[in-house]
């Protein structure tokens, strides 16, 4: 504060002379350095006029820290990587599926060299970018072709703008879903320019409800994935092997949106048992639809697999050309399918199929070493244990199923004055150079370990000292 004295604040001049003033400049540049000085001198003389800037305050080394603050905060990513200790393996919110580190390093070449996107090296005329990795999806899935859109709900929505623009597309009621982001199959239906016809009820649907309601406006039969719930008890759905008969003797294509979508057999590694894309396509389902950044691990895309006349239409589509995707979604894509041709080595070699079977005894052992490191920086105002937790798949997939997990549980010690303490903790946590997101239920801060990968515990266990601060 200042004590009757004149406070003065140096040029703009004086603060770019400065050495540690150049230092910023070399590497921020001299444009934004400049403006951030001009900012911090404002702020000053704002201070000033209220009293409370002093001789110190007032000081060019003082100013430069300021400056120099700030532009590492404006340079720092909004986009942040972060430890994923909320037991949920492809969380929506925290990215989905990691990729693989062939998938890494196709990216990174991606990044840094011209590619043959639409490019055919063998004729050396223009090429489709689908190509890349159509004839992989085809031997995969078994279906005829297949073309890459930038999501599922993409996927969808071309799907249907294709095929059933102004016509009637029959949805049972139980399967008109909604997932995150208020994404709804109605909704997306009526952006298609389709008409929804709801058959059966919430909880029962019968064959019988798809016939009745098949007319000349027909032009699909859609079933939808339950993502992110079920329907138990007094139920029943039409399986794809029952629908496709009335389809066919209609000449009605039959469509399904998988979701998620796997591309093996989930339980040959001890995980529950999802109907594969290749199982659909066998039923009889002419168009498939999934996601390329949820069980299969890749990255984020839509992936339309099936008839061949069906997928051409589709791609034929103004709209396609819209969602498409890049080079460096296809460059992650490619190398993902690629491992799928190795299915004893895919519990290793492909990130989110390595997590989703990682023994609960492994991340024990993890507990056992992080606990007395946590709770030494926390001290007495919390108790830490070690807890057998249960995780989940995520993004819809298989939603009632559980993982046997392990983990921390972090409670308020007894006595502890702090007001609100799990959440103050679970601030501290976010705020960490590496983010920590667990989860508060139950008076307890659960952090699952199933994510945290021998690779990272080095790096997670070095910034536990800044907790303590």
């Amino acid at each position: 504060m200042t004590t009757g004295q004149t406070v003065r604040l140096p040029s703009v001049d004086r603060i770019l002379g400065d050495a540690a003033c150049l230092a910023l400049i070399a590497h921020y540049g001299r444009v934004q350095t400049l403006a951030c000085v001009r900012a911090v001198l404002a702020e000053l003389r704002t201070a000033m006029l209220a009293g409370a800037v002093c001789e110190e305050g007032a000081s060019i080394a003082a100013i430069v820290a300021q400056v120099d603050e700030r532009l590492q905060s404006q340079a720092r990513p909004r986009l942040r990587p972060v430890f994923n200790l909320t037991g949920t393996v492809l969380h929506t919110n925290l990215g989905r599926a990691l990729l693989p580190d062939a998938a890494v390093q196709a990216v990174v070449e991606a990044l840094q060299w011209p590619m043959n996107l639409e490019f055919d090296l063998e004729t050396g005329k223009r090429g489709d970018r689908d190509d890349l990795v159509e004839e992989l999806l085809r031997e995969l899935t078994g279906a005829e072709a297949a073309t890459i859109v930038n999501n599922n709900a993409a996927a969808v929505l071309l799907m249907l703008n294709t095929l059933a623009q102004n016509k009637e597309v029959i949805v049972s009621r139980g399967e008109l879903v909604e997932i995150g982001g208020a994404f709804r199959i109605p909704d997306v239906m009526t952006r298609a320019g389709a008409v929804l016809r709801e058959v059966g009820s919430t909880n029962r649907t019968h064959l019988a409800d798809y016939a009745d309601a098949i007319n000349a406006q027909t032009s699909l039969l859609m079933k939808v994935h339950c993502s992110n719930y079920a329907i138990t008890g007094f139920t029943k759905s039409v399986e794809l092997d029952e629908l496709v008969p009335l389809a066919a003797q209609h000449a009605i294509p039959t469509a399904v949106d998988l979701g998620s979508g796997t591309l093996v057999d989930l339980t040959q590694y001890g995980l529950p048992h999802e109907t594969t894309v290749r199982e659909t396509i066998e039923a009889g389902a002419d168009l498939v639809t999934f996601s390329g950044d949820k069980l299969l691990g890749g990255p984020q895309c839509g992936v339309i697999v099936g008839r061949a006349d069906l997928i051409a239409k589709i791609k034929r589509n103004p709209l396609k050309r819209a969602l498409r995707v890049g080079k460096l979604t296809l460059a992650a894509l490619a190398p993902v399918l690629q491992l799928y041709r190795a299915p004893d080595l895919l519990a290793e070699r492909l990130t989110t199929l390595r997590l989703l079977t990682r023994p609960a005894c492994a991340m024990r052992a993890q507990a056992q070493t992080l606990l007395p490191l946590l709770q030494g920086v926390l001290g007495a105002a919390y108790a830490v244990t070690a807890e057998a937790l249960s995780s989940q798949i995520g993004s819809g997939a298989l939603p009632v199923d559980q993982l046997p997990s392990f983990g921390l549980a972090v409670r308020s010690a007894p006595g502890s004055r702090l007001s609100n303490p799990l959440g103050v903790l679970e601030q501290r946590l976010r705020a960490l150079p590496c983010p920590v997101i667990g989860r508060i239920g139950q008076d307890t801060l659960w952090l699952d370990l199933r994510c945290l990968e021998a690779a990272h515990e080095t790096a997670f266990i070095a910034q536990l000292d800044e907790l303590s601060a």
